[in-house]
């Protein structure tokens, strides 16, 4: 049997610090007069309790190295036990929402996707607002983590390959992995700041800026308005808000390098130049269509046009317009980048830029070795060369991606959901972007009409898609449970 105590010891800590999270929106509403202060006191109490009974319950053993089994557990769990105990506030809050709706919407907050489905965010009390946004940033460094420290070592989809990044023989493990969890935590929280400073310069209110500063960073997208940045109408605003979601998308190792003076490090890294040739190419190419097809004035196109194509590439799912009525071209450009996502060890959902590079490279091998059948060829990553290790973990986790959005999409499907929100909405849900296409679930729509069980396959989608399939999907396995 797995022994469950260092796994839930970590469950533990992570409750304890979404307890000492929940006192920052308690705090707001006091301040603000409002009395829903006190259903975050005792949400924060309970959750504390919940917290240091497991800590101090499994103390005995000591927080020791985990093996492999233990470490899917425990990823797993920490990211699924934060999910319930961060919808009380939703339950027991000002919105009053149904189990189902209350989990629903704090899974969107964990996983970082904007998929809401709360009414009326014009009215809600300030604390409530901080909260969502407190989840997303949450969620996001937790993301970040979970793909430099965790997904390495489990193997997952080909992320191996960044683990010689996070550990070099020339240093000692642990002092460097502090070092670089340290100023990952220094760069996350200080680029916090600058996008809320810039989104307060750009004519946001103050209490609005520092929320949607969180939101952007952590590639989360939830508003404070029903509207959006839709309902600010400020082309400064969408500026600041789209270089802050491309910086969200970009490998957070990158800042590492950059802080350490690496320079040569950032310059090498081709899945930041692939990220951002990509990002501009398509929005070039979507401006271009509303101007030919739409009569788009070409400023506003590059604007609309560039900030959307952001927006939904890195999992954003902020929105300025409604673009389901820009016909089918920008939907199936939305389709893909939404589902390719934006860079490995970022705060962003999807399949990731580094995979497309490794097939891309792969596939140019083997038509080599076609031409050349003696020549010995080796794929290579960043000038390294690659295993095939590596290639099939990429191509299972590909495979696996495409049966996972098929599987929901079906799903919904019987639930009664049309093709169009079926589809789209697996797939938002899988990328964690949350917006779907079509009226039902599209960037002017919302989730709360879908039936319960579809909400629950939604959330089961997020929940897969931010840990990338595989640490949940090895839990179903009968002979991970055997010794």
């Amino acid at each position: 049997m797995i022994d469950l105590r260092p796994v839930l010891q970590i469950v533990g800590r992570i409750l304890c610090l979404l307890a000492a999270a929940m006192l920052l929106p308690a705090l707001a509403d006091m301040v603000a007069g409002s009395r829903e202060w006190a259903t975050f006191a005792v949400a924060s109490g309970l959750t504390l309790f919940v917290g240091l009974a497991l800590e101090f319950g499994m103390r005995a053993v000591g927080l020791r190295q985990l093996g492999l089994r233990q470490a899917h557990l425990a990823t797993a769990l920490g990211w699924m036990a934060p999910c319930a105990l961060a919808a009380l506030p939703f339950a027991f809050g000002a919105p009053h929402l149904s189990a189902t709706d209350a989990l629903f919407e704090a899974t969107c907050g964990v996983t970082a996707t904007s998929a809401s489905l709360l009414p009326g965010l014009d009215h809600l009390p300030p604390g409530l607002l901080l909260w969502r946004a407190l989840l997303q940033w949450l969620g996001g460094i937790g993301a970040v983590v979970t793909a430099l420290a965790v997904l390495p070592m489990l193997r997952v989809g080909g992320m191996q390959i960044f683990r010689i990044e996070m550990l070099s023989p020339a240093d000692k493990a642990a002092p460097r992995a502090a070092r670089i969890g340290a100023t990952l935590l220094a760069v996350y929280a200080g680029l916090t700041l600058l996008i809320g400073l810039g989104l307060w310069l750009a004519g946001m209110p103050r209490f609005d800026a520092w929320l949607h500063a969180m939101a952007t960073i952590s590639t989360g997208g939830f508003s404070t308005w029903n509207g959006s940045l839709g309902h600010f109408a400020s082309a400064r605003i969408d500026l600041v808000a789209a270089i802050g979601m491309v910086l969200g998308g970009m490998p957070f190792m990158l800042y590492f390098h950059l802080a350490e003076g690496n320079w040569r490090a950032a310059l090498r890294e081709t899945q930041l130049r692939w990220y951002l040739g990509v990002l501009l190419g398509a929005a070039a190419a979507l401006a271009l269509w509303l101007v030919a097809a739409r009569h788009f004035d070409p400023l506003t196109a590059l604007r609309q046009g560039g900030f959307t194509l952001a927006s939904v590439m890195t999992g954003t799912g902020f929105v300025s317009a409604d673009y389901t009525g820009w016909g089918g071209m920008p939907q199936a450009l939305f389709l893909f980048v939404a589902l390719l996502g934006g860079c490995a060890g970022s705060t962003t959902g999807g399949i990731k830029i580094f995979r497309l590079q490794l097939l891309l490279a792969d596939a140019m091998v083997q038509m080599r070795q076609m031409l050349r059948p003696h020549a010995v060829l080796i794929t290579t990553f960043n000038r390294r060369s690659v295993s095939k290790e590596v290639l099939e973990s990429v191509m299972g986790f590909l495979f696996v991606y495409a049966v996972a959005v098929a599987a929901l999409a079906m799903g919904l499907g019987l639930l009664g959901v049309d093709f169009v929100s079926a589809l789209s909405g697996a797939a938002a849900s899988i990328a964690n972007l949350g917006p779907g296409l079509g009226a039902a679930i599209g960037p002017m729509g919302g989730f709360s009409h879908l039936p319960d069980p579809a909400k629950w396959l939604l959330m089961a989608g997020m929940l897969f898609g931010r840990l990338e399939l595989f640490p949940l999907l090895v839990l179903f396995a009968p002979s991970f449970w055997k010794q």
